[in-house]
């Protein structure tokens, strides 16, 4: 029996077919800059990787655009 597995763009719902070559993951981290001070949150953008769109808190991001409107709703939320 054959799996199929999609995948869909967090921002404007496309689905990621097989030729697709600039798809993009992206997920936020807490970084510590230094003892004593506030943790802060990140967000990492990185070009696909299979594996790794499996996670939970990884956001699917068909091309520049959808990066751009990510990170744009990210930064708004986290001001």
């Amino acid at each position: 029996m054959a799996w199929n597995e999609t995948f869909h763009c967090d921002v404007c719902g496309k689905e990621k077919s097989e030729e697709s070559e600039d798809w993009w993951i992206a997920w936020p981290e807490t970084l510590s800059p230094a003892q004593g001070e506030a943790e802060q949150q990140v967000m990492k953008v990185s070009r696909w990787n299979g594996f790794l769109a499996h996670s939970a808190d990884i956001r699917h991001l068909c091309g520049a655009q959808c990066v751009h409107r990510h990170m744009d709703r990210w930064m708004l939320a986290t001001a």
